[in-house]
């Protein structure tokens, strides 16, 4: 098992040094500090976390608060819980993965217990209860979402508008000029999930400056309902060419939809989603695709986050939004005429 003095000197640097790295209780030069962090990861070395505490007030444990809600599709938010947990656990620390439906008493609990060195918050809504409660903290914290004010925390979301922007104008260079945006559930907008509008209002913006029709409707977050709602927004527009999802589980039932019907994507149906990659692989999603990085996102909110640990970091709190990348999968293409006859099917 690797101890501190094999990590100072894969580090090439006094033990002393080493341990004042790790601890923060000494100003340490960037260079140096990676250095010891990089030793660490290369050796898998993992401080005493009893001794590590009694020395430095430290308990090495990040606060997660997330919730499994009904109107979200678990397996999406679960792919922002791994992010976060796995970018800790490079880091060195661990993850207290809180889950109660009352955030506001449980962030209480575990900050003023100081059980968690720092917290992260997901499921952030418009105006989030639990920001008041983490502003008096005597942690710092870190945000995946975008909430209306992001005093006192650093804040990381990917740029729904881009994104919005960038699914309507996809198509339209492609000659599509009717389109259908199925968002989240109506629900998540009610209590404040700011990026089911944030990208809904940008895409309508776009299709509006280029003259495009835009149906938009809000779809439910699972099967069988999500599934009859898809098949009735095909038959309520037959015109349409395009289809914008901001909804997992939209995403996730559609392939059934359209091989129910007979159709294919592109030849029929154009399609754009908005999910991870690793999302698309899971459900063996064929649709071209907005990135949603949660991976990236709970990355960049976890370093922010121990970099201001570590060093009793003050400074502004950020704010800072992914931009946006497409995924290519093929399943554009520019519309079939109108009365055109339908691609021949091989069977």
């Amino acid at each position: 098992m690797a101890t501190i003095g094999d990590v100072a000197k894969l580090a090439g640097v006094s033990r002393s040094t080493a341990s004042y790295a790790l601890s923060g209780k000494r100003a340490i030069s960037d260079e140096v500090r990676d250095r010891v962090y990089a030793a660490v990861r290369q050796l898998g070395y993992t401080p005493n976390a009893g001794a590590r505490a009694l020395a430095t007030s430290q308990t090495m444990v990040i606060g997660l608060l997330a919730q499994f809600l009904p109107d979200e599709f678990a397996p999406a938010m679960l792919q922002y819980i791994l992010g976060v947990s796995d970018s800790a656990r490079e880091l060195g620390y661990d993850i207290l993965l809180v889950t109660e439906e009352d955030g506001t008493r449980a962030l209480k609990r575990i900050t003023d217990s100081r059980a968690v060195d720092g917290v992260v918050l997901l499921n952030v809504a418009e105006d989030d209860e639990r920001l008041p409660i983490l502003r008096e903290a005597a942690q710092p914290g870190a945000l995946v979402g975008l909430p209306a004010d992001c005093a006192g925390v650093d804040v990381f979301d990917l740029d729904f508008e881009e994104a919005g922007r960038m699914m309507v104008e996809h198509l339209v260079r492609l000659g599509h000029r009717e389109l259908v945006l199925v968002s989240q559930p109506e629900h998540v907008v009610q209590r404040g999930g700011a990026y089911v509008w944030r990208l809904q209002n940008a895409a309508l913006e776009a299709a509006a400056l280029r003259g495009v029709v835009l149906h938009t409707y809000f779809g439910a977050s699972r099967q069988p309902e999500i599934g009859r709602q898809l098949t009735q927004l095909l038959d309520a527009h037959p015109t349409a060419t395009g289809l914008l999802l901001n909804n997992e589980a939209a995403a996730a039932a559609l392939p059934s939809v359209l091989s129910g019907r007979g159709l294919r994507a592109p030849e029929d149906l154009s399609v754009v989603g908005r999910y991870s990659d690793e999302f698309a692989r899971t459900f063996s999603l064929p649709y071209s695709s907005i990135e949603s990085a949660p991976d990236r996102l709970g990355r960049m909110a976890v370093r922010t986050l121990v970099d201001r640990i570590e060093r009793r970091a003050g400074g502004p709190h950020v704010v800072r939004f992914i931009s946006p990348d497409f995924a290519e999968r093929h399943s554009t293409a520019p519309p079939r005429a109108a009365g055109s006859p339908a691609p021949r099917r091989d069977h």
